[in-house]
């Protein structure tokens, strides 16, 4: 098991038994280390101990955040990736594919994949060689791979990588350098507006389907602006996470609801956390 599997067990068993407020002996027991061990794992990758984790991924300041960012909604929109609430000098500009590459399946695209370990569990990568083409969590090699082939069917697949992908890497596996990258997916104008829209969402932030309905100027489009959220092909660099209900509950993710309270829980404590406490 790796250390991310396990903080990710842990982060399960935190949200499960929060009324509980387990602790950090029950937490170092749930994931077979010594609580020393388990302490100095958590805080090293969170940057906040496991007790201070669990305010930043409660309902509670999921509704305070919700509340915050309320009146500075257009604001956030309009500043997009130039407002001071990224954590880290993030631009990523996103490229809908040519009609043509969309309907015939890849047809004439070389996509060039790999897979890695990030900060947030194993994950495959590939690359049309103009930008991200897929980003997702997987289990193994193969299922990501699977995955790939079932959306680019047309398209000639190469293992390795470009510069698009090394760049991606080593952001995901924490490097606090700025990274510029080129998003490059296959959408409907309506998914390509609702993408560009979750890349405006600061990191340590969260927005809900009806404020992203809003913020594209379809204020009664929340269904399908979840079912577009939902069809991100990018995991993390396209911020699906940060999207929650309007009652602070986080709601599900398509690669697992711990691994989006992971997510959550980390920009949160990179932006306002501290180990000291």
């Amino acid at each position: 098991m790796t250390d991310y599997q396990r903080i990710e067990k842990a982060i399960r068993y935190l949200h499960e038994h929060a009324h509980e407020q387990p602790s950090l002996d029950e937490l170092a027991k749930h994931v077979h280390l010594s609580p020393f061990h388990f302490q100095r794992m958590f805080t090293a990758w969170a940057g906040v101990s496991p007790k201070k984790f669990l305010q930043y991924i409660s309902v509670e300041y999921a509704k305070t955040l919700l509340e915050q960012n309320h009146s500075l909604l257009h604001t956030s929109l309009e500043t997009g990736l130039s407002g001071s609430g990224r954590l880290h000098d993030l631009f990523i500009q996103l490229e809908g594919m040519t009609p043509g590459e969309y309907k015939q399946g890849g047809a004439g695209l070389t996509i060039r994949y790999n897979d890695m370990e990030t900060l947030f569990g194993h994950a495959m990568i590939a690359s049309t060689g103009r930008g991200i083409c897929y980003l997702s969590f997987i289990h193994n090699r193969d299922e990501g791979l699977a995955e790939l082939r079932s959306k680019f069917p047309n398209a000639t697949l190469l293992e390795g990588q470009d510069k698009h992908m090394e760049d991606v890497k080593r952001y995901m596996q924490g490097d606090s350098g700025p990274l510029s990258c080129t998003i490059h997916v296959k959408g409907t104008p309506f998914q390509l507006k609702v993408w560009e829209c979750l890349l405006k969402i600061p990191s340590g932030d969260c927005n809900t389907y009806a404020g992203i309905a809003t913020g594209i100027g379809h204020m009664k489009a929340a269904r399908a602006v979840g079912s577009a959220v939902g069809s991100n092909p990018v995991a993390y660099l396209v911020p699906c996470h940060r999207v929650i209900r309007a009652t602070g509950i986080i709601g599900e993710y398509h690669w697992g609801t711990a691994r989006k309270q992971a997510m959550l829980g980390w920009e949160a404590a990179r932006r306002h956390g501290s180990a000291d406490e």
